[in-house]
């Protein structure tokens, strides 16, 4: 059974277990991509007033700046063989690093709680049952059964859904092309500043939300891999895939169809007669990005409980405990929560978005121009090592970060003055990204402590 479940978890990842090559990383971020969800986002950017045309332009590039600060973590994986959030440990101290830990979990517990919802709609659907719980309860199972057994399965299942999700979308584009005249949906409103910026804020706020876990499934990499190879496989294979499905998302929405009212139910019926077929792509999507959050989510847990107990390895038996108990819990949220509560969940759930650019900026400003890639790691298990317990320079610098987003923000539970006077454009990761680096870069060139 050691053959088929991963035995590592937050411990570094030895020479002789290193396998695998970059295109791993394209089929793994491509296949996670194409999704329902991701759909719903691309349609979002009509949704918020743009046109079919700029709001997929937005997308795209909102999803190539998002991507290349996703991409950059990425490739730290292969040089480290640690998961993502271990060496935030570095710039945070060892018991800092919680902070952004905690609110990390939450955010990912609320994306696989909603997320499972939709695949349970799409379960439902295949087994022709009724109660939503039927397929909740499934697709649990079947994230708990892959995230447990560990990289090698989830990147399998990456590759599964990278040829269903090519199959499945391209089908569904051709089927949109027959069934309506899409050359009118471009041009049918004007070019407008603000949902412009919405449609790139949405782009780049989908990547950037894989930053801290994207190195736990390239840690595996040779450490020689080249990091250019690892960046343009994982930047491309994310991008490519998000931005097909978002363009899917902003035509299906400019046609004015109601797919935002009826996700899967949508997807189906354009599906026509191989229906069945696309709510098993549907289902493949969702499990492949799932299982990412079911098992980052652990990796994140297991990084939170071990900074107090001074744990460098677990076992297995204790990584499926906790990927368990995270599955339970979204699963309970899912079931017992009612429609009007998963929304308000969902968009306290984007809210926390501004905790992820604040500390992708403090972890790549550190890795790349304080550091410069150099790690102390068994420092990163010892409280007393080189990166200490807090390190204030990067817990005030992270704060901070938070705080300049909140003029900025444009969300259903807060809008912030200056967003009020930008007439609704929500810019605040830009801010978020802007301001902490400004702030750490220069305070922690003289602070820093980087190995020699």
């Amino acid at each position: 059974m050691s053959g088929v479940v991963e035995q590592r978890s937050i411990d570094v990842v030895p020479a002789d277990e290193r396998h695998g090559t970059p295109l791993s990383q394209f089929t793994l971020w491509f296949g996670a991509n194409m999704q329902v969800t991701a759909v719903v986002d691309g349609a979002l950017a009509v949704v918020f007033g743009a046109d079919a045309l700029w709001a997929i332009i937005g997308l795209l590039l909102g999803n190539i700046f998002g991507g290349i600060v996703m991409a950059l973590h990425s490739a730290q994986g292969p040089r480290l063989g640690l998961p993502q959030m271990i060496s935030s440990r570095a710039q945070f101290g060892v018991y800092g690093a919680v902070v952004p830990l905690v609110l990390v979990v939450v955010m990912y517990l609320g994306f696989a709680a909603t997320g499972t919802v939709l695949a349970g709609q799409a379960i439902n659907k295949i087994l022709h049952v009724g109660p939503t719980a039927v397929g909740i309860v499934v697709f649990g199972l079947l994230t708990a059964v892959v995230a447990t057994l560990g990289y090698r399965w989830i990147h399998l299942l990456g590759r599964v859904a990278t040829v269903c999700g090519v199959l499945g979308f391209t089908y569904l584009g051709i089927r949109l092309l027959v069934t309506s005249d899409v050359g009118a949906l471009f041009g049918a409103k004007p070019f407008d500043w603000v949902s412009f910026l919405l449609a790139i804020s949405l782009g780049a706020g989908w990547q950037l939300t894989f930053g801290p876990y994207v190195a736990d499934y390239s840690r595996y990499l040779p450490a020689d891999t080249p990091e250019r190879h690892t960046f343009l496989a994982t930047f491309l294979g994310s991008v490519i895939g998000s931005q097909w499905s978002m363009t899917l998302g902003a035509l299906v929405a400019a046609g004015g169809a109601g797919f935002l009212a009826n996700q899967v139910g949508y997807l189906g019926s354009l599906a026509g007669p191989i229906a069945i077929l696309i709510y098993l792509v549907i289902v493949i999507g969702k499990l492949a990005v799932n299982c990412l959050n079911a098992y980052g989510g652990s990796m994140t847990l297991l990084t939170t409980v071990t900074a107090f107990n001074r744990s460098t390895r677990i076992g297995p038996a204790a990584r499926a405990a906790y990927t368990i108990g995270f599955l339970l819990v979204s699963v309970l949220i899912a079931l017992l929560a009612s429609k009007d509560f998963l929304d308000n969940f969902k968009n306290f759930v984007l809210v926390l978005l501004m905790v992820f650019t604040p500390w992708s900026a403090i972890n790549l400003t550190d890795y790349y121009l304080i550091s410069r890639e150099r790690v102390d790691i068994p420092a990163l298990y010892n409280p007393a090592g080189r990166y200490g317990t807090w390190n204030m320079t990067a817990l005030v610098s992270y704060f901070v970060g938070i705080a300049a987003q909140i003029l900025f923000l444009a969300q259903k539970l807060y809008t912030g003055p200056v967003t009020n006077l930008l007439g609704g454009a929500d810019i605040s990761w830009l801010i978020g990204l802007l301001v902490t680096t400004a702030l750490y870069l220069p305070w922690s060139r003289q602070t820093a402590n980087p190995p020699e």
